[in-house]
């Protein structure tokens, strides 16, 4: 199995401009987001790479996408019909072939020699199976993710057969269906916003987009009903993810990639300065 194609979800109308924020990447490079995004894909071997927009943001992506421009192909969500609906919207594009999904509100930071990614295509084409990528995230958190529950598959530490998946869990929900063996206590699996699916997901995502069940227009629905017909594997990735949407999140984005860079020392230096200039105030 060969991972050729991503998938990049931006039609939210409410998050148009996130994936046009400029960041400095870790050679010390501005670049918009969503260029990092891509260089992200691409990283992982991937030669075609499929958006699904808002009609009106097709050109600014293009002018953002850099050096990615000539791997891309633009798909247009009209309306806002939910995030499910949006990856469905690629079924024709992808074809019958396994592809990476990105997220297009999330950056990715690898702390391995091999980014985020990687690390995920890399187990999908090993054990012939979808991946998500999951971390360990604390139950005062999880409201905000779709999280899983599952064992250990073999003896491989760090990755996870799933058997349930809830979007956005309470805790409550979390401690009856997500225990995880292993995994510490008041900690659960949640979703890093990189996934590796099989083709088998369109079919799936057909029936539950037209359904009234709960996250019926997210993937977490449609993800459970893959791991009842599939095998479907849960890796901790090595890295952090970070939602630019959410309050603090460019910032957090960017101290990581600086903080990894090749600009670290000269970071940490004039984030020590700030903060001994704040205790003397």
């Amino acid at each position: 199995m060969k991972i050729r194609k991503a998938l990049i979800t931006l039609a939210d109308p409410n998050q148009s401009t996130l994936p046009l924020q400029t960041l400095i990447d870790r050679k010390g490079d501005r670049k918009p987001a969503l260029e990092l995004i891509l260089d992200e894909a691409a990283s992982a071997g991937i030669e075609e790479i499929i958006l699904i927009v808002c009609p009106a943001d097709i050109e600014p992506y293009k002018k953002a996408a850099g050096k990615h421009r000539e791997s891309l192909r633009f798909l247009e969500q009209e309306s806002p019909a939910g995030y499910a609906n949006a990856i469905l919207l690629a079924k024709d594009a992808i074809g019958d072939e396994p592809f990476l999904h990105l997220v297009g509100d999330h950056l990715c930071v690898s702390n391995r020699s091999i980014s985020c990614a990687q690390q995920l295509v890399k187990v999908a084409e090993q054990s012939q199976s979808s991946v998500s990528g999951v971390q360990a995230t604390r139950e005062n958190l999880i409201t905000s993710f779709g999280a899983v529950g599952g064992r250990l598959e073999g003896r491989e530490s760090g990755l996870y057969r799933v058997d349930t998946v809830l979007e956005k869990p309470t805790p409550t929900e979390a401690e009856l269906s997500l225990l995880v063996p292993g995994l510490r206590a008041g900690f659960y699996l949640c979703f890093f916003g990189i996934h590796v699916l099989s083709p088998t997901i369109f079919e799936i995502l057909e029936s539950t987009t037209r359904s009234n069940e709960r996250g019926a227009r997210s993937l977490s629905l449609a993800l459970q009903k893959l791991a009842e017909k599939e095998k479907v594997l849960a890796l901790e990735i090595h890295g952090d993810r970070f939602d630019i949407g959410s309050e603090y999140g460019i910032f957090f984005a960017q101290l990581a990639l600086a903080l990894s860079g090749e600009d670290r020392d000269k970071v940490m230096s004039g984030l020590l300065e700030l903060v001994a200039q704040k205790v003397k105030s």
